[in-house]
């Protein structure tokens, strides 16, 4: 389902596009209920000064200019001021893919090329892949001047909406750091590269909703719940060994797999 159309600008070129949600959300959701009869909880929508339920279809915006004095605002009013430049996604320069923090990224969005931008589409796909580059870009979603990243991928090209920086927060607290030796340093190294494989996402499952959703199964079928056995922690030991031992522990299982 497309989630929304655009255009793609920089310099006289223009690529129409749309963009899909490139995520969904799998979480098992719970409903509230009364816990005298389990009977759903309901919200319902009431007008502060008469009291009276509201339906959606007769809810409209409103800007508090003064204590209680509002201004109303109609979708086709914010909607008529907004600029074809405010409807395109403006490139605005580009950058080392690595230079940008995850923390500023937001929502992610595929791309697809529309009828007769599929060229330009590809050509800015292919650039960008290799010079190893992302494009940085804005546009206006809803009420807000929205900061973008294009990022290519050999499949084709993600969008991501971004934070500005006065939106991140600081590092709420720092640490002093402490002196790491050359021998610590290098076995931890050994450790990452005995643990490094290509990244596959299918190989990652959201173990623990599995187990809600069995927990779930087992009360409905009335079923007593079992707290799954696990191997208490293990006894603290040095830094180097601990090290040592998880760098052997990596090395089986690698052996394992490719044996």
């Amino acid at each position: 389902m497309v989630s929304r159309k655009s255009v793609i600008t920089f310099g006289m070129v223009a690529i129409p596009i749309a963009m899909y949600t490139a995520t969904q959300d799998n979480d098992i959701r719970f409903n509230q209920l009364h816990r005298e009869d389990n009977s759903r909880i309901r919200y319902k929508k009431t007008c502060g000064h008469c009291g009276k339920e509201v339906r959606t279809e007769d809810i409209v915006k409103g800007f508090e200019y003064d204590k209680d004095k509002y201004v109303v605002i109609t979708d086709e009013e914010i909607e008529k001021i907004k600029t074809e430049k405010d409807k395109s996604i403006q490139i605005l320069h580009f950058a080392q893919l690595n230079q940008i923090s995850p923390v500023y990224y937001d929502k992610t969005y595929q791309a697809a090329p529309e009828a007769g931008g599929e060229k330009a589409f590809e050509l800015l796909r292919a650039a960008l892949m290799a010079e190893q580059k992302i494009a940085i870009g804005k546009t206006v979603m809803g009420t807000s001047d929205t900061l973008m990243a294009i990022i290519p991928r050999e499949e084709g090209i993600l969008i991501s909406t971004m934070f500005y920086a006065d939106e991140i927060k600081a590092l709420q607290r720092s640490y002093d750091k402490p002196q790491v030796s050359e021998q610590e340093l290098n076995m931890a190294k050994l450790l990452i590269n005995s643990m490094d494989t290509p990244f596959d996402p299918s190989q990652y499952k959201d173990e623990y909703q599995t187990r809600l959703r069995e927990l779930i199964e087992s009360k409905i079928a009335g079923r007593d719940i079992v707290a799954p056995q696990e191997e208490g922690p293990g006894k603290v030991i040095d830094l180097m060994e601990a090290l040592r031992a998880s760098v052997e522990k990596a090395q089986k299982e690698k052996d394992l797999v490719t044996a």
